[in-house]
């Protein structure tokens, strides 16, 4: 497996080398990034040679790299599929995070297999599947209960099996790889890494008599995933790799969040010391990690502790921001705000953000911002005035961009180090300093040196301990240093320094002996049955491997992909746990027990309007979900060619 039941793993994304570079050096545990091709962020690819080099410096700190190979794939795709898998096994990648059950019917390299999120594991049975063909880790649906972790936890083995979560970031409000409206609507597909993000549109959402229930509404629009105050609750869940969202992030979002997490899992280590984190070293930071300093359309945890009715972004999928005051007055070419909090400082280049009467946010980028005194600011925004509707004396402002936190995060802002033991010892023909790191692992390095006695014998010790000790831009920080010498020795700075970048060269080497490639599992025998003998569209199965894969599990009855183009009527393009009656506070067990009003609310479908499109919500109340159901558009089965994948001439019917 992936970890030891007593590892912690924090996972943090990379759009590119540079980004996952300073995600290790801010804390993460591993780190997951695209390949040059077939992850399922279509814009977030990386060459091999970059790989390489994420690698190199991840595993100096016994730190992980993560590939997403998750798209589905076409037949015509799987043999590059499979020449990509062995190519970044060689650039060192320790992981790849795969969707389509067609990889495992080729002959991919011994490297370990993690169950994408997009594999949509909400059951236990699903679980346990995916643990029986050979997954060591796979990424929940972000939607279970803490209950629901305990059980999958408890259905699965432990000493075989990793479950990861999200912890931070955007949210999908469909079940993952369970939504295809992008795909209908615009020919890109969502499980091939292309999402036109539907979700985040306004709609007006209609009842069955037409009448309007919310008019320009982000109603599939989620707020952000944070679980902060859950780690440990997710922990005694089960869950040992907490993941971060992000591969379109930039640079400064993985520095900060990567850090927020980072610091509070170590406080978590340090009060349950029968835990450890996966990698080694500990981080500083030049500034103090704040969520909030980074886009985000506020926060929700979800359904983690239960169903909320606070879970949507409903009136802006932008970035809020922060409070931060109202303006007192508008002049000619410049507004004149009073900070809420007299010590605010704001910036030039400050982004500043207000809502109209209609709930919409505007923008307010500032160009030069001079104070005023008492809390007040002058402000020249950076178009005219006459760009802001409403703009006005006693409007709230937020701040939704701070520069001076954007230029902290620019430059280095982190100092990841591993401690170590350090002991400078006599030898026949000269010295030898021997370097323990803090987690036992150990080597040496000697100089052939003549013994001399240093001018002042006090000073001499404090010299070489100063020496020793200068560990400079290497990965390591002195924990303890002893001088066992017999008697006191002047060692010319050039000869100790040479000592010293031996010994850590020689560490460096060991730890990376010591570091092993992790184990591919096996499979069980016979294969394990999968939990249902048929599977719809909703599987995803885009190939013959993939078909062939699960029929040798058991499945009679399997249909192809919904980028097959099969399914030209009227299907589900989106399951989602997220409830729009729900949070309209329309749905019918909100109103049990309600004097008057219960048995008057019914679970009928709803219509979602965007100009010209149309969308049904049909309500499943038994297992509490929403299916938005519509169609593919002619002029997507037009543009876009029909997959070649066709798995039966007349689909069969599945017996009753």
């Amino acid at each position: 497996m992936t970890l030891l039941a007593h590892q912690l793993e924090l996972l943090s994304p990379a759009r590119d080398a540079d980004i996952g570079i300073a995600a290790i050096h801010h804390g993460a545990d591993a780190v997951y990034i695209g390949a040059p091709a077939f992850g399922a962020r279509a814009a977030a690819s990386n060459s091999l040679r970059d790989i390489e080099r994420l690698c190199a410096e991840a595993h100096r700190f016994h730190s992980r790299i993560f590939i997403t190979l998750n798209t589905i794939l076409r037949d015509d795709e799987l043999e590059d599929a499979r020449q990509l898998a062995w190519d970044v096994y060689h650039a060192g990648a320790d992981v790849l995070i795969i969707q389509d059950m067609g990889l495992l019917q080729l002959d991919l390299p011994p490297i370990q297999l993690h169950a994408s999120t997009q594999t949509d594991i909400r059951t236990p049975e699903k679980a346990r599947f995916l643990q029986d063909v050979g997954f060591s880790q796979m990424v929940l649906a972000r939607e279970l209960t803490l209950d629901q972790i305990a059980q999958i936890r408890a259905a699965t083995d432990p000493e075989r099996l990793t479950l990861e979560f999200f912890i931070h970031g955007a949210l999908c409000v469909a079940y993952s790889g369970q939504c295809f409206i992008s795909h209908a609507h615009t020919g890109r597909s969502a499980n091939r890494g292309d999402c036109s993000q539907a979700c985040r549109l306004p709609y007006e959402v209609r009842d069955t008599q037409g009448r309007i229930v919310a008019h320009d509404k982000h109603v599939l629009s989620m707020k952000d995933n944070n679980q902060s105050a859950n780690l440990a609750a997710l922990v005694d869940a089960g869950v040992r790799s907490f993941k971060i969202e992000g591969r379109y992030k930039d640079m400064a979002y993985v520095k900060n969040i990567t850090a927020h997490y980072r610091q509070l899992f170590d406080e978590l280590l340090e009060q349950r010391p029968e835990l450890v984190a996966s990698s080694h070293g500990r981080c500083s930071y030049t500034f103090q990690p704040d969520p909030d300093q980074n886009f985000n359309r506020e926060f929700t945890d979800y359904f983690v502790n239960g169903r909320k009715e606070d879970i949507g972004a409903f009136d802006t999928p932008k970035n809020p921001g922060r409070p931060l005051g109202w303006v007192e007055q508008v002049v000619a070419d410049h507004v004149l705000l009073h900070t809420e909090d007299p010590q605010a400082v704001l910036h030039n280049g400050d982004g500043l953000c207000y809502l109209t009467l209609q709930n919409d946010l505007v923008g307010l980028p500032i160009n030069r911002a001079e104070p005023a005194g008492d809390g007040l600011w002058r402000l020249w925004p950076k178009d005219p005035l006459d760009n802001y509707p409403e703009l006005r004396s006693g409007l709230r402002v937020n701040r939704n961009r701070d520069m001076a936190w954007v230029r902290v995060l620019n430059k280095k802002s982190a100092n990841r180090r591993i401690g170590v033991w350090m002991r400078l010892s006599a030898t026949d023909d000269g010295l030898k300093l021997t370097l323990t790191d803090e987690v036992g692992h150990e080597a040496s390095a000697d100089i052939h040196l003549l013994w001399q006695a240093p001018q002042d014998a006090d000073a001499g010790h404090d010299k070489l301990s100063q020496g020793l000790a200068r560990l400079g831009d290497t990965v390591f920080t002195p924990i303890d240093i002893q001088i066992d010498l017999q008697r006191p020795w002047f060692v010319p700075p050039s000869q100790l320094n040479r000592l010293r970048r031996d010994a850590v060269a020689a560490l460096e080497l060991a730890r990376l002996h010591a570091l092993p490639r992790l184990p591919r599992a096996a499979p069980i025998e016979p294969p394990a049955p999968y939990p249902e003998d048929s599977l719809s569209y909703l599987a995803n199965v885009y190939n013959h491997p993939a078909r062939d894969f699960y029929a040798r599990h058991g499945v009679q009855v399997i249909d192809s992909a919904y980028e097959s183009h099969e399914e030209t009527g009227e299907v589900s393009l989106m399951i989602t746990k997220h409830c729009v009656r729900y949070s309209l506070s329309l749905c019918p067990k909100q109103a049990k027990g309600v004097t008057g009003v219960q048995g008057t609310v019914k679970a009928e479908p709803m219509q979602l309007i965007n100009g010209k499109e149309k969308l049904t919500l049909r309500f499943d109340c038994k297992p509490c979900e929403m299916h938005v159901v519509g169609k593919i558009k002619r002029s997507v089965l037009n543009a876009v060619p029909e997959s070649p994948v066709r798995f039966y001439k007349k689909r069969p019917t599945t017996a009753a």
